[in-house]
C-alpha cells in the first residue's frame, strides 16, 4: 500500500474517531454529577470534545500531508494513542475520585490509592511523547512539496 492510498484512509478514520469522541463527550456530560470526582468529569467532557474537534480537523487535513507510508502510520497511531491515553487517564481519575498528584488543578482534593495514582500518572504521562512526535510529524508533513 502506498501513501496515496494510506493517507485518505487514515484521514477518514480520524474523522470517524473525531465524531465518536464528540458523541462520547455528549453522553458523558450526563454522568458528570454521578462521578466520584465531578470536576474531573467536567474535564473529561471538555477534553473529549476538544480531542474530537482536533481529530476532525486533522482528518480533513490528513490527505494533504507530505509523508511516506511509514511516517504517516507513526503519526497516525501516535496521534490516536496520545488522544485516547490522556482521555483514559482523566476518565479513570473521574471514576476513582483520584489523581491530585498528576492533575491537581482538576482533581482538587481527590486522592486515590497508590495503585490508582500510579496508573493514572503512567497513562497520562505516556501520552505526551507520542503526542509531541505525532504533531512534529504532522507539521513536517505540511511542508510544501518540491513540485
Amino acid at each position: 500500500m502506498n501513501a496515496s492510498d494510506t493517507l485518505p484512509r487514515q484521514g477518514h478514520r480520524l474523522l470517524q474517531l473525531g465524531i465518536a469522541l464528540l458523541l462520547f463527550s455528549s453522553v458523558e456530560g450526563f454522568a458528570i454529577p454521578y462521578l466520584a470526582a465531578p470536576r474531573l468529569g467536567l474535564s473529561v467532557h471538555t477534553l473529549g470534545a476538544l480531542q474530537g474537534v482536533l481529530l476532525l480537523v486533522l482528518g480533513l487535513v490528513w490527505s494533504r500531508l507530505n509523508l511516506g507510508v511509514a511516517m504517516s502510520r507513526i503519526a497516525f497511531w501516535f496521534l490516536i494513542y496520545s488522544a485516547l491515553a490522556i482521555l483514559a487517564a482523566y476518565v479513570m481519575a473521574s471514576l476513582w475520585g483520584a489523581s491530585n498528584e498528576t492533575m491537581p488543578l482538576a482533581a482538587g482534593a481527590a486522592h486515590g490509592s497508590a495503585f490508582q495514582e500510579y496508573a493514572i500518572k503512567a497513562i497520562a504521562y505516556s501520552s505526551a511523547p507520542t503526542g509531541l512526535i505525532a504533531f512534529a510529524l504532522i507539521l513536517w508533513g505540511l511542508r510544501l512539496s518540491d513540485a
